[in-house]
């Protein structure tokens, strides 16, 4: 996956894909050798191209996040910032997410945990980006989902979700009446337990504050 200039993306692919025999990310030993190849195609992009970006005023602005598995070892999920270095995603940091991604983010940071299974992490990740949807008109539909289970070692789930699918529309639908059900569910502030005297000092510093 990719995020950032789309031309910069392009390019590290691009070179990706013109590495010689042996250098491919399919034919790395280890997901941290696969993930080390597509940081050096970054910093060789950025080397070929990051001062005449800079002349017109672009900043060589690119993240990527590599997820798979080699025989062997178990699954394996790395962000790729546009330096070339890459983090790993541990059980604190069950997921990764690039571009567009403060509308989404509280849903997973409530709901994804190391052990969330696929079909759950699936349903919240599409809630998320639904939230993303939302309240972000530059993104738009379509959304291509890949789940991959472990020791699968082949893509057995891909689906790019377009606005007519059912199942989207149910759970985008149902996650809206939902969040207004629980939200008018809230008890209202009980202005009669807050103590006016505790609260007077900051609202006196917020006026002599104007006053200056």
């Amino acid at each position: 996956m990719s995020a950032g200039n789309l031309a910069i993306s392009q390019a590290v692919r691009s070179r990706m894909n013109e590495l010689g025999e042996g250098e491919s990310i399919w034919s790395a030993q280890s997901m941290d050798q696969a993930a080390s190849i597509v940081g050096d195609a970054v910093r060789a992009v950025y080397d070929r191209d990051h001062k005449a970006l800079s002349e017109f005023g672009i900043d060589f602005n690119c993240s990527f996040i590599l997820g798979g598995q080699i025989r062997g070892e178990p699954c394996r999920l790395f962000q790729i910032y546009a330096a070339g270095n890459f983090i790993e995603s541990q059980s604190e940091c069950p997921y990764f997410q690039i571009g567009e991604s403060k509308y989404g983010k509280p849903i997973l940071d409530r709901v994804v945990r190391r052990g969330t299974p696929l079909d759950e992490a699936v349903k919240c990740v599409l809630i998320s980006m639904d939230s993303t949807l939302k309240s972000n008109i530059s993104v738009g539909m379509p959304l291509d989902l890949l789940v991959y289970k472990t020791d699968d070692l082949a893509v057995s789930r891909f689906v790019s979700i377009n606005d007519d699918d059912a199942y989207f529309a149910h759970i985008r639908s149902r996650w809206g009446a939902l969040l207004r059900e629980a939200f008018h569910e809230l008890p209202e502030p009980d202005w009669s337990q807050m103590d006016p005297e505790r609260s007077r000092p900051i609202f006196d510093r917020h006026i002599r504050s104007m006053d200056q």
